[in-house]
């Protein structure tokens, strides 16, 4: 198969005319949007040879598509329970380590701060070498080097660890959405993303509910430990049902064209204005359970660990939102389900300012919905907006994305230091009126 370098523009089907969210949901099940095409650099003539039938694209409803759910949901669950597991363990860290809440979200800031910049690398690394490969590798890497953390004493050590771990998550959020927008059917790949995910989401949920429990009855280094052996199991199920790629199309990496690239997909208002969606919507959602165990550990309601781990089955609703939102969306528009999920979260925001525990655990699932839902539009909105190099585009979303978690969840750190929740609360609330802009400038014809 003939190579063609990294960056180079390929040739894509016309973009779509209108941006109106209705029209633009029917129009998108009509035409193939995730296609592998090629453009002549000198004459911009049109291979279309190079794009891959509708028979050979995965659909909703068969055995292909039941084994990509399965792998993806499997791989996806045990990433964000690795990543994850350290949330609910923020008050055992700063009272172990004897360190302030701020520093105590270091273990999942580093972690997610240098997974940003690796994204890019990871991106770049599958469009010349494949993906299953790669997201393999990251999954395997991380749930070995989680497992080898258990046993470390000291907290810089310990630090060191999940930095590294942050590098070799990269392989698996990079690679995937590349993944389904080459070999799921346009019309197939809302559910698709959905239900990835929810295995996210399923993952983050049950990674930091037993990192909770198994803290409470043993110590936080046997829960990571345990965490680290279901990453190992995740990693043959993956191997094992993912159908290989059958329109992946290598090439070679050239710093150059990678650059022109990023910066084309840059200068895309509607593309850049989905990166900052995922920057400003990670960030809401991480700062807000962050710094809600400290709420709850602290009087009036002095929660033990194991309790405070349960406030993370709201999870289970955000499962629920990513996959039914993210198969109506096409259908009933996406910049409004954006928005929609977006001012869901803000009305959740507002109950956690309540006193009564159970107003904070109902706003903190409102929270969890709105979030889940608006970032299964953004994430498949990015590779049907991206005309070439997905996985660029995929890198730059989820780049700002983590950005997002580690930057906003250590700085929410200040605004508990300086008010408390209250504080907290009006960061994130402006940081979702802020998403609420971005949502609009996505959508714009």
């Amino acid at each position: 198969m003939t190579q063609r370098p990294l960056g180079h523009p390929e040739r894509s089907a016309p973009p779509l005319r209108s941006d109106s969210d209705a029209r633009e949901g029917s129009a998108l099940t009509s035409e193939v949007q995730i296609r592998r095409v090629a453009r002549d650099d000198d004459k911009g003539a049109r291979d279309d040879s190079l794009s891959p039938p509708e028979s050979t694209l995965i659909r909703h409803r068969t055995a292909e598509f039941r084994r990509t759910t399965l792998a993806l949901f499997s791989a996806g669950f045990a990433t964000f329970a690795l990543l994850y597991c350290v949330q609910p363990l923020m008050p055992v860290f700063a009272r172990e380590f004897h360190v302030s809440a701020a520093k105590s979200s270091l273990p999942l800031s580093l972690t997610t701060g240098l997974l940003a910049p690796a994204l890019i690398v990871a991106g770049v690394v599958s469009e010349a070498r494949g993906r299953k490969a790669i997201m393999a590798a990251s999954l395997l890497a991380s749930s070995l080097l989680m497992v080898a953390a258990s046993f470390v004493h000291r907290w810089e050590v310990f630090l060191v660890m999940r930095a590294l771990v942050g590098i070799t998550f990269a392989g698996f959020p990079a690679a995937s959405m590349a993944y389904l927008s080459e070999e799921v059917h346009p019309t197939s790949i809302g559910l698709s993303m959905g239900l990835t995910i929810g295995g996210n989401g399923l993952g983050g949920m049950i990674g930091r509910l037993a990192a909770a429990v198994i803290t409470d009855f043993f110590s936080w280094r046997v829960a990571i430990g345990a965490v680290g052996l279901v990453g190992l199991v995740a990693t043959f199920i993956f191997w094992r049902t993912l159908p290989p790629s059958r329109h992946f199309t290598p090439r070679p990496v050239r710093l150059g064209a990678l650059l022109r690239v990023f910066w084309s997909q840059l200068k895309e208002p509607k593309l850049a204005a989905l990166d900052v969606e995922g920057f400003l919507l990670m960030g809401a959602l991480v700062t807000t359970f962050n710094y809600v165990a400290f709420l709850l550990v602290a009087p009036p309601y002095s929660l033990p660990a194991s309790l405070v781990g349960m406030i993370f089955i709201v999870y289970l609703i955000g499962i629920f939102s990513s996959a039914w939102i993210g198969s109506i969306a096409g259908r009933l528009g996406r910049g409004r389900m954006l928005s929609l999920m977006i001012a869901l979260m803000l009305v959740g925001l507002g109950l956690t300012l309540l006193h009564p525990l159970a107003a904070i655990v109902l706003g903190i699932s409102t929270v969890t919905f709105g979030f889940f839902g608006g970032h299964s539009v953004a994430s498949a909105w990015v590779g049907l907006r991206a005309t070439h190099a997905k996985a660029q585009a995929a890198a730059l979303y989820l780049f700002s994305f983590y950005v997002g978690s580690s930057l906003a969840g250590s700085v929410g750190g200040l605004f508990w230091a300086w008010a408390k929740w209250p504080g907290v609360a009006g960061f994130v609330g402006a940081m979702l009126l802020a998403a609420l802009g971005a949502a609009r400038i996505a959508s714009e014809g």
